[in-house]
């Protein structure tokens, strides 16, 4: 009996289908160019730069997907890979230009991808970058038929003398103010999911809200000139991401007092997880934490409430 590509798992029309489906998203964070070998983007602004670099990162959700599997929504998925990717950028002080997804499944099933593909569009739009191009591949056995897996990259480009953290002109006493996180985010899912209950359907849908893209709000911030470094919390909590942003022997000391969402006291409930491990593996409400001199935080924070963004006084930098 003769065997084609269909027969064996892998149907090429639907692919080709879905590309094409890419491409007439109504969107202004989609490439009309999409489908060929390759992407690219005009360098705006380069020429007003004395030393231009290019920056890149790759990111994916983790364990989150299982969420998005259980529940049946993937429509906000999408948004998340976005997120980790352009969040690892604007705290280096980079804007991101164009953003590449990678889709693997066991089988193309059109109103899954589309549902992720949107989401991906849509944190484009949030994060003012540009959908260069993708890959999506339909492996039948190396994935089940109802399985997916995702992983983002993204580029942008940034004057040395603009990049952060500033590690120079930190000191003792600066003040780390933060940005809140809209939850868990995608990081700490492995744990997240065996300790919420089967039945807390509220909570299961908390642990899909997805994760907020700060470029906007960070990169006005970072406009006043008055940021000396950024952390984005993501896996390994506070102190695991915060420490990558500051110099040696100094570290930030927090007062714990903003608010917490919800989904983590029925994570920390149902698993009777102790204080000191939530604290090491998730972000507990921070998305941001950033480093501004103490005589500053008063204009700082200010700016932020002017311009619609909630920032909050988290702690110090100590010795230690």
């Amino acid at each position: 009996m003769a065997i084609d590509y269909r027969s064996a798992g892998v149907d090429m029309e639907k692919g080709d289908a879905f590309a094409d489906f890419i491409k007439r998203l109504p969107s202004r964070a989609v490439d009309g160019g999409i489908g060929g070998f390759a992407g690219g983007i005009p360098l705006r602004g380069v020429a007003g730069m004395r030393e231009p670099m290019l920056m890149s990162t790759t990111d994916g959700v983790g364990t989150k997907l299982l969420v998005a599997k259980k529940l049946g929504r993937w429509d906000t998925i999408g948004i998340d890979l976005v997120a980790m990717n352009v969040n690892d950028l604007i705290v280096c002080g980079c804007r991101p230009l164009n953003f590449l997804d990678y889709i693997a499944c066991g089988r193309i099933d059109e109103p899954k991808l589309q549902s992720i593909i949107r989401g991906i569009v849509a944190g484009c739009e949030q994060a003012d970058c540009l959908l260069t191009g993708g890959e999506t591949a339909e492996m039948p056995d190396l994935y089940d038929a109802d399985d997916v897996d995702l992983a983002g990259f993204c580029t942008g480009v940034v004057d040395r003398a603009d990049m952060l953290p500033r590690l120079d002109a930190m000191a003792e006493g600066d003040v780390v103010l933060g940005l809140p996180s809209s939850g868990v985010h995608s990081n700490g899912y492995s744990l997240a999911r065996k300790c919420v209950r089967e039945d807390d359907s509220a909570a299961w849908d908390r642990l899909l809200e997805p994760t907020r893209i700060y470029v906007r709000e960070l990169g006005a911030l970072i406009g006043t000139g008055k940021v000396l470094g950024a952390a984005h919390i993501t896996g390994s909590g506070l102190d695991g991401n915060f420490e990558r942003v500051v110099p040696a022997g100094l570290r930030g000391a927090w007062n714990w007092d903003w608010p917490r969402p919800a989904i983590f006291d029925a994570i920390q409930k149902g698993g009777r997880v102790p204080e000191e491990e939530m604290r090491r593996v998730f972000n507990l409400g921070v998305g941001i934490a950033f480093v501004v001199k103490a005589r500053d935080e008063s204009e700082v924070l200010s700016f932020a409430k002017a311009n619609g963004i909630e920032a909050f006084r988290m702690g110090t930098l100590v010795r230690g």
